[in-house]
């Protein structure tokens, strides 16, 4: 089970000075001035019964080619095995492209239909009932729309941004992938566990 989503527009900032090192009674100073290098985006997948990212992608480009070839990347990694990617309803997670590519996977050679016509392929509503069958072996669940938080890998990326993002200084977008993938091995290893959740049903507002 893979807790999958985009973190879009990550930032390779690089210092114009030097980060001032700690100081008794003061944290380390890091300048504010920056130089910009573009972005990336990453498509992480959470393992939920590990709390491992596993297979990750990263890249210029969020669009629909780069999400099918994450997920075939994925796939891949056991091709004959069960697999269920939680994701949000973002119309990427929901095209024709995605759906060829279950229906080969799954060995379903039934005519899918034309896109914006006919078929599976119609629409998005269409295609993502197909997506979501439960007897498929490779399929998706769709958080409801405003709960993105139910997705568990959304509180991963949270802990990226404070660990490794938010006081990063990347000279390149080379150098922001290079790091983004040393820290996932570095979390990997030494701080990968299955989130517990805490939340017990009560209202937020009374």
């Amino acid at each position: 089970m893979i807790s999958i989503d985009e973190k879009t527009g990550i930032q390779a900032k690089e210092r114009l000075h030097s980060t001032l090192p700690m100081q008794s009674g003061k944290i380390e100073s890091v300048e504010f001035e920056y130089k910009r290098h573009g972005t990336q985006a990453l498509i992480a997948n959470f393992e939920v019964a590990t709390g491992k990212i596993v297979s990750p992608s990263i890249g210029d480009s969020r669009t629909e080619k780069d999400f099918v070839e994450h997920i075939e990347r994925t796939i891949k990694t056991d091709p004959e095995g069960q697999w269920i990617f939680i994701n949000d309803q973002l119309n990427t997670h929901k095209s024709a492209t995605l759906v060829e590519l279950i229906a080969k996977y799954c060995g379903i050679k039934d005519n899918l239909g034309k896109k914006g016509k006919s078929g599976i392929l119609k629409d998005m509503v269409s295609r993502a009932t197909f997506l979501s069958n439960t007897n498929h072996r490779i399929r998706f669940i769709y958080t409801p729309k405003h709960c993105s938080w139910l997705n568990q890998v959304e509180m991963w990326f949270g802990t990226l941004s404070r660990r490794l993002l938010k006081r990063g200084n990347f000279s390149s977008r080379k150098v922001l992938k290079q790091r983004i993938f040393a820290f996932i091995d570095y979390f990997n290893e030494m701080l990968a566990k299955p989130y517990r959740w805490t939340y017990i049903g009560k209202p937020l507002l009374e």
